[in-house]
C-alpha cells in the first residue's frame, strides 16, 4: 500500500498544507505498520488534515486529498473518518440571527431574483445582508455586526466589513467597495439582493445603486428562504471559525474572520466549483471566455 501511495503524493503541497516536516513524513512512511491496517497512511493525512480544518467534512477532507495528487472516493473518506472519530459536528449548532427590519421605513424594491441563485455570469447577481456575533462573554455589550457582499457566480466574497452598529453608512461603505471591484466593461448589468432590512431601504443605499446603474432586488417581507444563499454563508462562517474559538475581544474577532475571509476566496475548495475556490473558479471561467 505504501508504494501504491508514494507516486500520487506532491510531498510540497502536503508539507504546505498539512505542516508536516519532509523528516517527519520520511520517518512515518518507514515507521507507520501496514501490515494490519492498508489504510493507516491515509488514515494520519485525514487527521493532519482535520488537526488544521476542525471544521471541515468529509467533502472537504476528499477535495484536499485531490489537491494533494491522492484520488479517493468520497464514501471511503467518510467511513474512516466516522472510524477515526473526525466527523465535523460545527454545522449542526443553531445560531443567532439578527433581524434589522423596521418595517416600510423607505423604497421597498421588488424581488427580482425571486430565489434563482444560480448564474453563470461573474457580478451578475450580487447579494448582501448582515448578521450578529458577540465575543467575551456573549453579552449584548459585546456585540458586533458583520456584513458583505457575496457573488452567487462563485461564491467569491467581493467585500465585508465588522462593525459595532449596523448603520447605513456601514451597509453603503461595503457596497461600494465591492461596487469598485466590478468591471467596467461588463456588458450586462448587476443586480444586488438583499432583505427589507432599513439600511437598504435608506434613499443612500438607493441612491448608489442606480448612479451605478445597478438593478435593486429585495426578499419578500418576512421570507429569509428569499436569500438563503447569503443565510448558508453566514452559517459556514460561524461554524468554522466564530464557534470553534472563544474570543476575548472585539480585535480578536475580527482578525479571525478576515484570515477566514481571506481563506475562503482562496484556498477553501467546494465541491460545486468542481474542486476548485472562488476566486479560483472565477479566474478559470473568464480566461475560458475570453
Amino acid at each position: 500500500m505504501i508504494q501504491e501511495l508514494r507516486p500520487n503524493y506532491r510531498l510540497g503541497k502536503i508539507l504546505k498544507v498539512v505542516g508536516m516536516a519532509k523528516s517527519t513524513y520520511s520517518y512515518a512512511i518507514k515507521s507507520v505498520p501496514t501490515e494490519n491496517d492498508p489504510d493507516a497512511i491515509l488514515k494520519q493525512t485525514i487527521t493532519d488534515i482535520k488537526a488544521n480544518a476542525t471544521a471541515a467534512g468529509y467533502r472537504q477532507v476528499t477535495g484536499q486529498l485531490r489537491e494533494m495528487g491522492l484520488v479517493v472516493n468520497h464514501k471511503k473518506v467518510l467511513r474512516l473518518m466516522r472510524e477515526l472519530n473526525l466527523l465535523s459536528t460545527a454545522y449542526n449548532k443553531q445560531t443567532r440571527k439578527y433581524n434589522s427590519y423596521k418595517g416600510t421605513v423607505g423604497a421597498v424594491a421588488k424581488n427580482r431574483l425571486k430565489r434563482r441563485f444560480m448564474t453563470n455570469r461573474p457580478y451578475q447577481k450580487l447579494t448582501t445582508d448582515i448578521t450578529e456575533l458577540r465575543w467575551g462573554n456573549k453579552t449584548i455589550e459585546e456585540r458586533a455586526y458583520f456584513t458583505c457582499v457575496y457573488d452567487l457566480f462563485s461564491g467569491e466574497v467581493l467585500s465585508h466589513d465588522i462593525a459595532l452598529n449596523p448603520t447605513v453608512a456601514f451597509a453603503t461603505d461595503v457596497l461600494t467597495t465591492a461596487i469598485n471591484l466590478i468591471p467596467k466593461q461588463l456588458g450586462y448589468r448587476t443586480t444586488v439582493h438583499s432583505d427589507q432590512g432599513f439600511q437598504y431601504q435608506n434613499p443612500r443605499w438607493v441612491r448608489i445603486l442606480k448612479q451605478q446603474h445597478l438593478f435593486q432586488s429585495m426578499s419578500r417581507k418576512v421570507t429569509c428562504l428569499d436569500n438563503a444563499a447569503m443565510e448558508s454563508f453566514f452559517h459556514i462562517l460561524k461554524a468554522e471559525v466564530y464557534d470553534q474559538k472563544q474570543f476575548d475581544t472585539l480585535a480578536e474577532l475580527t482578525q479571525a474572520v478576515a484570515n477566514w475571509i481571506q481563506y475562503y476566496n482562496f484556498t477553501r475548495i467546494k465541491t460545486k466549483l468542481g474542486g476548485k475556490s472562488p476566486v479560483k473558479y472565477r479566474v478559470l471561467t473568464t480566461q475560458k471566455v475570453a
